[in-house]
């Protein structure tokens, strides 16, 4: 089997670290591990196959030889030095919102349209869907391949580590203080739930809301297709949960459902009424979607209620990053 130089950018963020720990687990065909961050990181090193790693600074990286480089420093990072690697001859799989609204990126999610991994080398570029996407479409995908979904409403639940690790510092700080809450304070996470996520748009919802809006059209290729979001931040650390209720075209059964996703890679389903996925319990450390609570709408005809969830840093981030590669060396180079 082939090996492949793999460069990591945002490699001492929540995201970074994941992947180095999945590319170990995995055994992905890796020759090199190279380990990028910023300046504030120079002098320190990661663990990867029992070897101590030195991180690279990014300003100063040359990406030639470089085969997979995957990104998690941001949208501006992203921006700024993701066409750089490309051009190097990189593929670069970008786990930020940079490039997924762009129409000659991919954005893909492999249980769900690995197809679209077809033209990546067009740019050279493939974009990783957003975590509350990526854990709702892996589960709605085998409902939609039987009978067309016309509708989603979704409620994220959203654990604190989604929004990085200095946001889960200063949670952890917060359950322990004495002197939380300070009203002073713009960021109130513990013992609170706050119905934002991301910056408001014009129409009222959340930047985070539209992405499970734009990314399931692009993602299902279905522009008609209607999503409506309310995202969610809950003081949870890890593990995202999410209410979803889908209207089909076509009526289809909950135990016919329960078979199409218990026979679908990547999906757990729990025992109906016997118990439920837990973040604390399901959405750390784990690479499958869970799925529970799976129940008819009382109130639309074809309507299907779900409860979803999984781990935000792997599945919903490094995890189905390195599936994309996997998928790329498999399928497509």
């Amino acid at each position: 089997m082939s090996q492949y130089n793999v460069a990591i950018v945002g490699a001492t963020g929540l995201v970074g670290e994941s992947l180095i720990s999945l590319l170990e687990e995995r055994e992905f065909p890796s020759s090199s591990l190279i380990p990028i961050a910023s300046e504030r990181s120079r002098n320190r090193h990661v663990r990867f196959k029992g070897e101590n790693i030195g991180i690279q600074v990014l300003n100063d990286f040359d990406f030639t030889g470089v085969d997979f480089a995957f990104f998690s420093a941001g949208a501006s990072v992203s921006e700024q030095f993701a066409p750089v690697a490309a051009k190097a001859g990189a593929i670069v799989i970008d786990n930020t919102s940079q490039f997924r609204y762009q129409e000659n990126i991919p954005l893909v999610i492999p249980e769900v349209n690995p197809d679209a991994l077809i033209n990546f080398s067009s740019t050279n570029i493939i974009a990783n869907p957003n975590c509350s996407t990526i854990q709702m479409l892996v589960a709605l995908q085998p409902i939609h391949k039987i009978t067309k979904i016309k509708k989603i409403n979704v409620s994220t639940y959203q654990s604190i580590s989604g929004a990085g690790r200095t946001t889960l510092n200063i949670f952890d700080q917060q359950l322990l203080s004495d002197e939380y809450p300070n009203t002073d304070d713009p960021m109130l996470f513990a013992h609170n739930v706050i119905p934002q996520i991301g910056e408001f748009d014009d129409n009222g919802h959340t930047l985070e809301e539209m992405k499970l809006v734009w990314e399931t059209q692009k993602i299902f290729n279905d522009l008609d297709i209607k999503v409506n979001a309310t995202a969610v931040r809950v003081p949870v650390r890890f593990g995202h949960a999410e209410a979803v209720s889908i209207q089909t075209e076509q009526p289809i059964a909950v135990n016919e459902i329960n078979h199409l996703l218990k026979s679908s890679p990547g999906i757990k389903v729990l025992p109906e009424n016997e118990s439920y996925p837990l973040p604390i319990i399901h959405g750390e450390g784990t690479d499958d979607v869970f799925v529970g609570r799976i129940r008819k709408d009382l109130t639309m005809e074809n309507g299907i209620n779900l409860w979803i969830v999984a781990d935000n840093i792997r599945k919903g981030a490094a995890l189905n990053s390195i599936q994309i590669a996997e998928l790329l060396i498999k399928s497509y180079i």
